[in-house]
């Protein structure tokens, strides 16, 4: 079964250097949950500007994992951007939320966290 994140930049990264694959993924582990849910929170309580932040320091994270989430990051930063109200954003965000949510548990399960 495909994974929903890859480690090509991840390994390229590291060098080669397989420790070091793991701290990043354990860094990626303990950053993205707690931004993920700040993100969520900041929607639900319509503040544009806390949304773009975690929207936009998710990116990096998601680009070097392989995460196929660039489309919905995008349009939070835009939305962020807008008066649009939070129901403008909802579907951007469950992809993100539940993407993100297998992910984790893909890393969890394939570096045994």
């Amino acid at each position: 079964m495909a994974k929903n994140y890859n480690l090509v930049k991840v390994r390229e990264i590291a060098g080669g250097d397989d420790s070091f694959v793991t701290v990043i993924v354990e860094t990626f582990l303990q950053e993205i949950p707690p931004d993920m849910e700040a993100m969520q929170t900041a929607i639900e309580n319509d503040n544009h500007k806390m949304a773009y932040q975690f929207a936009h320091k998710m990116k990096p994270n998601l680009d070097m994992f392989g995460i196929d989430l660039l489309k919905q990051i995008v349009a939070m930063e835009k939305w962020s951007d807008s008066n649009k109200p939070t129901s403008a954003i909802e579907q951007q965000l469950d992809e993100i939320i539940t993407t993100l949510t297998i992910v984790i548990g893909e890393l969890k399960e394939d570096f045994n966290f």
